[in-house]
């Protein structure tokens, strides 16, 4: 985003995703709880799949994706 909008507009949307969060945990009494590394693969698997397809596609790679059978 500091690229396209500037330094100063990325700082304030950063604050503003920090005082979401604390306004969050006061409203519900919760204490914080830090996202492991995997949340945003496997809250959306698809969007995931295809940000990995993309960045291989701009480094030159063609490839075929074959699904994995499931293992019983």
């Amino acid at each position: 985003m500091t690229a396209r909008r500037g330094p100063l507009r990325a700082l304030v949307a950063v604050e503003h995703s920090i005082i979401t969060a604390i306004w969050h945990m006061l409203t519900d009494r919760v204490p914080y709880q830090e996202l492991d590394g995997t949340y945003f693969t496997q809250r959306d698997p698809e969007r995931a799949t295809r940000r990995a397809i993309t960045a291989l596609n701009q480094r030159g790679y063609t490839f075929t994706l074959n699904p994995l059978e499931s293992v019983a």
